[in-house]
């Protein structure tokens, strides 16, 4: 080695982790997290956040000891958990935010096509809460409770998760869809008295649709990545949900479409397999996987 020549310090892990996207996603919702819990009624969410994320990490790397993998900490986890404490109520009881960031996290480890999972675990686990609970959800984490002129934080760290995950055309055609079809609703007078599509074109719950759209909509493994099946994913998750709105209202509607689209996505996947199990030439097969996604280097968020 030439004297003159100085070593290089290694690179900080810490760092290297913050440039990929789930460091980026992490970030993003702890950021979020501190934010909203400034207001006084929701410092106990943090309570609930730490919980979360003790259960997370706990069921991730117990999984982890029965696979023998060497990396017990999930950083995965950590996101979904902070999902679920985020959009639960800062008064949900400890011991229903644990339940509900455990059913998550086995949601991702049980109900899987292939190697992904087929739900995206937050949306599941707050789903079940909805069901087995009836929780309350109050989407604290997304600034909803704060000034409206937060919502610019919560566009500007949602939109650099949508750029680094390479999901942009998916959360366009969602948010598109989803604010046009309310749009409509409320120039028609359609919808229910008592959720009407006036009241979600408003703060809070357009807070709440764009923590969807960014943090849970996004999520690589249980969204397409080929942009036209990516506008496609969007518009299901977004209609299913205003029809869901306008005949039901209630708090899962949200929920229910983007596990709509999960499954569509799944269907598409499985029908890839399907064509690759009947004996398609390599050249095809190599085609279907890169149509539906399959040969797709998106990390998994949640």
């Amino acid at each position: 080695m030439n004297s003159t020549q100085i070593a290089r310090p290694a690179p900080n892990p810490l760092l290297l982790f913050l440039k990929t996207p789930k460091g980026y996603a992490m970030a993003a919702l702890i950021g979020l997290t501190l934010i909203a819990a400034l207001r006084p009624q929701d410092h106990l969410g943090l309570l609930s956040a730490a919980v979360a994320v003790a259960t997370g990490l706990t069921i991730d790397g117990g999984v982890a000891l029965l696979q023998r993998r060497k990396k017990l900490f999930s950083d995965g986890a950590v996101i979904t958990a902070l999902i679920v404490a985020d959009v639960l109520s800062h008064a949900t009881p400890l011991y229903i935010v644990a339940a509900t960031t455990a059913v998550a996290l086995l949601s991702k480890h049980l109900l899987k096509v292939g190697r992904k999972p087929l739900f995206n675990p937050a949306a599941f686990g707050l789903l079940f809460a909805i069901v087995a609970f009836n929780t309350g959800q109050s989407w604290w984490g997304s600034l909803a409770l704060l000034s409206t002129w937060l919502m610019l934080l919560l566009l500007a760290a949602g939109l650099l998760i949508t750029v680094r995950v390479n999901k942009f055309p998916q959360v366009a055609s969602f948010l598109g869809a989803y604010f046009a079809l309310l749009l409509a609703m409320a120039i028609f007078h359609l919808g229910l008295p008592s959720d009407t599509p006036g009241d979600a074109l408003r703060a809070p719950f357009v807070n709440s649709a764009l923590y969807l759209a960014f943090f849970m909509v996004t999520d690589p493994p249980t969204s397409p990545a080929p942009y036209r099946q990516q506008v496609m994913f969007g518009m299901i998750v977004a209609v299913v949900g205003t029809l869901i709105f306008a005949t039901s209202g209630g708090l899962a509607y949200l929920l229910v479409g983007l596990l709509v689209g999960n499954v569509w996505k799944a269907v598409l996947q499985w029908t890839a397999k399907a064509a690759d199990r009947r004996g398609a030439s390599p050249a095809k097969k190599s085609a279907v996987a890169i149509r539906t996604g399959e040969g797709s280097s998106d990390q998994n968020l949640a």
